[in-house]
């Protein structure tokens, strides 16, 4: 391993999603199961971007070589790299062999320190991971990205940084002599502190607060913010002082708008999206800028027909263009008029706006097979194009950043080079972009307003805009929440895109420069026309806002400067809580069964810190309507086994305490609060009486009351007893509270503790309080003595029985894992309900007879979907176990219904087989179970008994199938338990008669399909489609072998005679001719290991592309941008 001077960066086009790491199995800590259902970029990186301003110094940079020794017989799932320093930093790689749960292999920039660092730390890195190709060294793999690293996101790179058949494919050269090498280059860059950075202050503006993944909004909001016009329509549009801001988007709108004009600090946007209709879900979903502003233009303008602003987004937006299509030999001319509100303009193959432009008139010519069908004129030859009719005065440029890439199936960014003008002329050249019926005394000259940036990758990143006002020389970049002044190079030319060359900094080597491709570019450009800038850019104030919107956003205003005023006196204030009997009589067996009370639903009074206590009763007497004379306060304590209770009533001297003084002496951890009991008394007229003089025999309790029948528990009330006395004496009383018959047998119990377990014991009614070590403060509940003969059953016949039934009970929702969405049933059940009680529940109420059968998968609380995993028979001990997830306690489970026990089907193992007829297409998806010390011979007799054969005695082999390739023929006495059907193919297919009886001078060699493909100006074989076995025999040309494959795949001549076949070792291709002796090309060798020679079928591969998905594509897991109200 060696730290070494790095070399130019290969730029690549390859767009993988860059992400922190994470395992899709469990919930969101670094470097541990993560919870990421497909590859998604968790909310914004929004750091990776914001860094721009951050970044002032020189970065150091360093390459560092990591050499992996006997890579293929790793057994580890991730494995790192020793610890490496760049830029004062610790850093290491991390790598997932196998794949982070995908067929690539994973790979990631690691914070090696990261446990230890102080609580708020970033750092922020450019960076490149590599596997280099050891015998091509263009081949090498290599990609780049940058990421603010902090303690939320650790760790940073790429879950599919390159496919596993490519890595672990030896004729590819990533592994010789099973040695794989990794290589880093790291760019450090110091980050400076922005918490103390005033955005109103420095530079007149305020930013939009983000809330999850909303910078993409934030960014368009100050854009249309920004265009004074579209400002003041917006005010304008009528709302009425009955609205509600959530339910109207006019009155969101304009009151963000008043907000970010008049506000000191950063605003939020969480009015304005709900106006939207939108809920937390889609706050976290990021979505396209492009495809929001549509979206949101046309709400407006629908909002605003029938108004004083009708037809105002027009005005500003809309353009005209013509499509024509015009006959080249005959005089025949078709045209059709489009609005639009944005340009789509290519990147790709662009230097800049104009080759954009002239691309989008660009002529196509329609000849030949694609001649266009003229009416009356039939087939002609002819012209197609577009030409603008006019302009609009605010023109927004949308640049096609993302594109979808055939060759790979997969969306990709063009991170290019791309060049924007400050002036922007759409009169050039004669005006060769407009039509003949446009209006050529308009003058199409245009200047640049707002540029917005994407920084990041396919999947994910940031946005954020550069944006002119006033369009004077200064530009300021609207972040989030901070806005920050910058000049034109850093709004212009560092957004074109492209290579940014860092100057090597480790002294002692040389200085190649590390390239790295620019992820931070312009993603849309608004520019307005120069004749209309000063009616666009026009005065906006106070007059333009309704009164009723005015008077609102004061008031809110007002009620937020209270708040914060509360917040910032906070420290001269302690909280008293105050609990009484009405609310122990109120809360407990509805709201609470243990303890007494809950003190957040008590009376609070928030009372300065210097006031004496005697004072703050008079308060109370006034608010609760009890003289001074009839109250005594207890003080409540933590006790040991972390029961809350009244400890004892506060002292004279106490009471002529401040109260903050007396917070602090009853309050160790500091809180703002000080927590009482207010004991009154009544006499027998119900009159209030002062509180009896209380001794040290006198114990205050509290008495609950459990009803079997009924199963309610509810507070009695509570009694002063003395401490040498026993419970026997107060059972009339105890009765008279209950409303018994004086003579009613109860029993009594203690309630002691209910964390982590319930502990309520029986207590010794002829025993002293003070010998079962009573004291204040204690509950003790009671309950009707059972009659000794009785036929009425009920669940719960005594008071521990009941509160441990409370204490564990748990309703569960249980869903069809076949329909993971829908709460199929609820079940109330125990948290100690052993494996076996709740399958038999479950099993009950599907009216199942064998509860067996039910397998249970668990709720991955992060995901909101089921785990991928189901819990093995009687693998946990409890309900509680199979609920718990990290910190929180789910209430979902799945459940399945198996056609055989599930301690059976543990038993067995499945393997998936696809079984391919000798003489039909379609290959059978076959699913064998059969115990695991079973061999593939037992496999195949499976097979044999599900599958129609050619013949009945047909014999039958199993193969491992890999990307296209044959990598394994298995042998018949092979054990299936550690067969791996989950990353290989496994394929059953009939033995034909001739390749059994193999005569000395036949060959048996691998046939596979393959394409060529170029990446990196390197030609590469890529192969495709089923690949199947052939004997060849002694002296045959390759037109016969042609003759017998097209027989047996069964390809029309038209087709076939396109296909070109090559000799193919080591991955390159050597082509055939006719006339050659094919097996020449093979040597004569066991054919396990005969794939890296192969005959190959070089031919398009017409097989249908699978729909990219969630992985693959950031577009499509994204729900559709809709805007519900």
């Amino acid at each position: 391993m060696t730290m070494m001077t790095p070399q130019p960066l290969d730029r690549q086009e390859d767009e993988e999603m860059l992400v922190p790491h994470s395992d899709l199995v469990e919930g969101p800590q670094p470097l541990v199961e993560g919870p990421q259902p497909m590859e998604v970029a968790p909310g914004d990186n929004d750091n990776a971007g914001s860094v721009e301003n951050q970044a002032n110094e020189e970065p150091q940079a360093s390459r560092y070589t990591w050499t992996i020794e006997n890579f293929s017989r790793l057994n580890m799932k991730k494995l790192y790299s020793d610890v490496f320093t760049v830029g004062g930093y610790k850093w290491r790689v991390l790598i997932f062999p196998k794949g982070n749960n995908v067929d690539y292999l994973s790979m990631y920039l690691d914070v090696a320190d990261s446990a230890t660092l102080p609580y708020g730390w970033s750092r922020y890195a450019q960076f490149s991971l590599a596997i280099v190709n050891q015998m091509h060294n263009k081949l090498t793999v290599k990609k780049d990205t940058q990421h603010q690293f902090n303690q939320r996101e650790s760790d940073w790179g790429f879950t599919s940084f390159m496919p596993l058949s490519d890595l672990y494919d030896p004729n590819k050269g990533y592994l010789m002599n099973d040695t794989c090498i990794v290589e880093a280059d790291v760019a450090v860059r110091k980050v400076i502190d922005y918490w103390a950075y005033d955005s109103k202050k420095e530079t007149g503006y305020v930013g939009l607060k983000n809330q999850g993944a909303t910078c993409y909004l934030n960014s368009l909001l100050q854009t249309l913010y920004h265009i004074p016009y579209f400002r003041k329509a917006v005010y304008h549009m009528p709302t009425t002082e009955n609205d509600i801001p959530t339910g109207s988007i006019p009155l969101a709108l304009q009151s963000l708008f008043y907000k970010l004009q008049y506000n000191d600090t950063s605003v939020a946007t969480k009015e304005l999206t709900k106006s939207f209709g939108w809920d937390t879900y889609d706050s976290f979903m990021q979505h396209d800028v492009q495809e929001l502003n549509r979206v949101l233009c046309e709400k407006l303008e629908d909002k605003m027909k029938g108004t004083v602003v009708e037809g105002t987004i027009q005005k500003l937006f809309e353009g005209h263009l013509m499509n024509y299509i015009e006959c080249i030999n005959v005089d025949f001319k078709s045209t059709r008029k489009e609005s639009f509100y944005d340009l789509q303009l290519d990147v790709k193959g662009c230097k800049d706006v104009y080759a954009s432009f002239d691309k989008y008139v660009e002529v196509e010519r329609l000849e030949g097979d694609n001649k266009y069908h003229a009416e009356e004129h039939g087939l002609q030859d002819a012209k197609k194009g577009v030409m603008f009719i006019d302009f609009p005065p605010v023109l927004q440029l949308q640049l096609k950043r993302f594109e979808y890439d055939f060759m790979r199936d997969t969306m990709v960014k063009i991170n290019d080079r791309y060049e924007f003008p400050l002036e922007l002329d759409l009169d050039r050249d004669n005006g060769k972009y407009l039509s003949p019926d446009a209006d050529r005394s308009v003058r199409n000259l245009y200047t640049l307003h707002s540029v917005l940036v994407h920084s990041g990758g396919v999947h994910g990143g940031h946005y954020y805009a550069f944006i002119r006002p006033t369009l004077t020389d200064q530009w300021y970049k609207f972040d989030d929440e901070r806005v920050t002044k910058e000049d034109v190079k850093r709004a212009l030319e560092e957004q074109y895109g492209g290579e940014e060359e860092l100057p090597q900094t480790n002294p002692g080597y040389n200085n190649t420069p590390f390239k790295f491709t620019k992820y931070s570019n312009a993603y849309m450009l608004v520019y307005i026309r120069v004749s209309d800038k000063d009616k666009i850019i026009c005065d906006v104030d106070e007059k333009d806002i309704a009164e009723h919107l005015r008077i609102r956003l004061k008031k809110e205003q007002e009620e937020k400067e209270d708040k914060r005023r509360y917040k910032a006196q906070a420290h001269l204030y302690t909280i008293i809580k105050v609990a009484r009997d009405e609310d122990l009589r109120e809360q407990i067996g509805k709201d609470i069964y243990f303890d007494l009370v809950d003190h957040d639903k008590v009376r609070n009074f928030r009372i300065q810190k210097q006031l004496p206590f005697n004072l703050f009763k008079e308060e109370v007497a006034k608010e609760l309507g009890i003289p001074v004379q009839f109250q005594r306060f207890w003080i409540w304590a933590k006790r040991q086994n972390h029961t809350y209770r009244p400890n004892r009533p506060l002292t004279t001297q106490e009471e002529a305490q401040t109260v903050g003084t007396l917070r602090e002496v009853s309050n160790k951890a500091h809180n703002a609060e000080l927590k009482l009991f207010l004991e009154v008394e009544h006499g027998p007229d119900l009159q209030l009486v002062p509180p009896p003089e209380k001794i040290k025999e006198d114990i205050l309790l509290f008495f609950k009351l459990y009803d079997p029948q009924k199963e309610e528990l509810r507070y009695a009330g509570r009694l002063f007893v003395k401490s040498n006395g026993k419970p026997i004496e107060i059972l009339t009383k105890l009765n008279e509270l209950a409303g018994f018959a004086p003579d009613q047998e109860i029993e009594l119990f203690e309630e002691i503790k209910f964390e982590p377990s319930v502990m309520c014991e029986r207590l010794d009614k002829l025993a002293s309080f003070r010998f079962s070590q009573i004291e204040d403060g204690d509950i003790i509940c009671f309950q009707k003595s059972p009659p000794p003969e009785t036929d009425v059953q009920v669940r719960f016949p005594d008071v521990p029985s009941y509160l441990e039934y409370v204490k564990n009970r748990q309703i569960v929702h249980f869903r069809a894992l076949e329909r993971p969405k829908e709460d199929e049933f609820c079940l109330e059940l125990a948290k100690n309900h052993t494996y076996d009680d709740v399958v038999e529940r479950v099993a009950q109420h599907l009216s199942l007879d064998d509860p067996s059968k039910i397998r249970l998968t668990p709720h991955n609380c992060y995901s909101q979907q089921a785990k991928p995993n189901p819990i093995k028979y009687r693998s946990v001990d409890h309900l509680i176990d199979m609920l718990i997830h990290y910190n929180q306690i789910s209430d979902i489970l799945y459940y399945e219904v198996l056609d055989i026990p599930l301690p059976e089907l543990q038993c067995l193992k499945t393997l998936k087989v696809a079984f391919h007829h000798a003489t039909k297409d379609e290959a059978t998806i076959l699913n064998i179970r059969l115990p695991k010390p079973s061999t593939v011979g037992d496999v195949l007799n499976e097979i044999k008994t599900k599958v129609e054969l050619s013949q009945p005695n047909a014999e039958l082999r199993l193969l491992e199938v890999f990307y296209h390739k044959i990598y394994k023929i298995f042998p018949t006495h092979e054990k299936i338990e550690n067969i791996n059907d989950q990353y290989w193919t496994l394929r059953a297919e009939e033995i034909p008669e001739e390749e059994k009886n193999l005569g000395q001078n036949n060959r048996l060699i691998h046939v596979y399909h393959f394409t060529k493909e170029t990446a990196q100006n390197q030609v590469q074989v890529q192969n495709f489609g089923e690949p199947f076995f052939l004997v060849i025999h002694e002296g045959e040309t390759l037109a016969e072998v042609k003759a017998r494959i097209q027989k047996k795949l069964q390809v029309p001549d038209e087709e076939f005679s396109k296909w070109k076949f090559a000799f193919l070792s080591l991955g390159r291709p050597e082509y055939l001719e006719d006339s050659d002796i094919v097996s020449t090309r093979f040597q004569r060798r066991d054919v396990y290991g005969a794939w890296e020679q192969y005959l190959g079928l070089e031919h398009s591969d017409t097989t249908p592309k699978r729909s990219y998905n969630a992985s693959q594509n950031r577009h499509t897991f994204e729900k559709p941008i809709k805007i519900y109200n």
